[in-house]
């Protein structure tokens, strides 16, 4: 299976958001860019007329991010996380690890790829640390292999919120 028909899971969260970029790229974006081609072309000469050719860039990067976001959408599992009863770490879970290094806790939600922010405690299914936690429950131990080496963890808590 390719990834343009691979399912993509996504919390309701993540879709709203991706569903906003693609909203904002196309009435927004889209726009402003035509609008800066048409003032670049008035310009004269398109050879060497810097303006344009950024506008132009800009332009092609605009329509591969609204392509990527429509594929992404269209083939979204989205999850309503709330709807979630398990004891089993699955996706959407929020899990609070104990990191036995460093004695002391951290809190995750498992998201999907695009919805990973590491400063929001949002970490992908996909990450080392996500797929090393999928199927865990509490009071399981994880190993994870980072760079620097081994991290081990408690799973202390899995609820669905």
């Amino acid at each position: 299976m390719n990834d343009q028909s691979k399912e993509v899971p996504m919390t309701l969260e993540g879709n709203k958001i991706l569903t906003e970029e693609l909203d904002h790229l196309i009435k927004v974006e889209r726009e402003q860019i035509k609008k800066a081609i048409a003032d670049a072309r008035a310009l004269g000469d398109l050879k060497e007329n810097a303006d344009y050719h950024a506008a132009k860039e800009r332009q092609s990067h605009i329509e591969g991010r609204v392509l990527e976001l429509q594929s992404k959408l269209s083939r979204a599992n989205v999850v309503d996380v709330t709807k979630i009863q398990n004891n089993k770490i699955i996706f959407g879970a929020t899990v609070t690890l104990y990191d036995v290094a460093k004695e002391s806790s951290i809190t995750y939600q498992i998201v999907g790829e695009d919805e990973a922010q590491l400063d929001s405690k949002k970490i992908s299914y996909a990450s080392p640390l996500g797929r090393s936690l999928i199927g865990k429950e509490e009071g399981d131990e994880v190993i994870v292999k980072a760079p620097k080496g081994d991290v081990e963890y408690e799973v202390e808590a899995v609820e669905y919120i």
